[in-house]
């Protein structure tokens, strides 16, 4: 365990860095706490909904709100280099920010790069780890402050704040309690750094783990897993991504399921009922489950049962 030199907080000059709405609470508490924060580098701005419209992140829209300089770029390492030095801050904080930092700009700030990350580490290092600890059936994760260095999520940590995972918490669920955490973990960080208390602890490589984000289709269903894994797929893509299964040509987004029975009478994946009565069951590797909440492409969310009133599901497997 290393010792950390004292800063005065009043000599501090921050660089933050984050995307999500998962980083404007540490921005925030950051303002409200009367650091000072010089600019904010954030993704640009990306098109989203039907119609494809450009949106600002999270991060930018907060920041603007604020008065503070925001600078944009799609590889920031490549192109922000220069404007990033000549701002002169000595510290630069990230959350949730989506881009790797280069050895050149890590080594700009004369007191690091601190990092919010969203795992207990050296456990689920990597860019979702708020939804692997949901999908590999965790019952707590939490935030971990940490030193950033040129590899994912391999420094020296600060500290650890834990975070409970209710059995019927989704992945929306889970981010905006995380979030506040992230704030409530930066906050005692930057406490500690500002009073000569802060120290710094390596990782244990040999208790790491790494998962990393999602590939394009991610999310479909495998009915050959039990009941557990599918459930818990489900919730974790909620509600930015959806767990799907696809019949009849369609992709259908699934949002709810229940067990049924923990009979095996039918290959995984076969069509046990798919009517309004009964509504949509479906064999998995454990038993029978059904499908209670799902999503037609081009339709709203609905029950099953409903959606099965209107609609039919010819295919026999998914």
């Amino acid at each position: 365990m290393k010792k950390i030199s004292k800063v005065n907080k009043e000599d501090l000059s921050i660089l933050f860095m984050g995307t999500p709405d998962f980083a404007v609470n540490s921005l925030k508490m950051l303002v409200d706490e009367g650091y000072s924060v010089k600019a904010v580098v954030t993704q640009p701005d990306r098109p989203k909904g039907r119609g494809k419209k450009l949106l600002p992140p999270p991060v930018k829209v907060y920041a603007e709100e604020q008065g503070i300089p925001v600078l944009q770029y799609n590889r920031v390492s490549r192109e922000g280099l220069e404007t990033i030095s000549e701002l002169g801050c000595n510290l630069f904080i990230t959350a949730s920010f989506g881009q790797i930092l280069s050895r050149k700009l890590l080594a700009l700030p004369e007191h690091g790069t601190i990092n919010v990350h969203g795992s207990l580490l050296p456990k689920y290092r990597g860019a979702a780890p708020i939804e692997w600890a949901i999908m590999n059936g965790e019952e707590k994760t939490g935030i971990t402050t940490m030193y950033t260095v040129f590899e994912i999520d391999a420094g020296d940590m600060l500290l650890k704040k834990e975070v409970p995972i209710d059995p019927e918490m989704t992945g929306g669920e889970l981010f905006e309690r995380m979030a506040v955490a992230g704030a409530e973990t930066l906050k005692e960080t930057l406490e500690k750094l500002t009073s000569g208390e802060l120290t710094s602890e390596p990782q244990n490589e040999e208790e790491m783990t790494y998962y990393p984000m999602f590939e394009r289709g991610f999310g479909k269903i495998d009915f050959g897993k039990s009941f557990l894994e599918i459930k818990n797929l489900v919730r974790a893509l909620q509600p930015d991504m959806a767990a799907y299964f696809e019949a009849d040509g369609q992709k259908i987004q699934v949002y709810g399921v229940n067990k049924v029975n923990n009979e095996m009478d039918a290959e995984a994946g076969c069509v046990i009922a798919a009517d309004p009565k009964k509504g949509l069951l479906v064999q998995a590797g454990d038993g029978v489950l059904e499908i209670t909440e799902l999503k037609y492409p081009g339709k709203n969310r609905m029950e099953a049962k409903a959606f099965l009133r209107g609609r039919k599901i010819e295919a026999e497997k998914l």
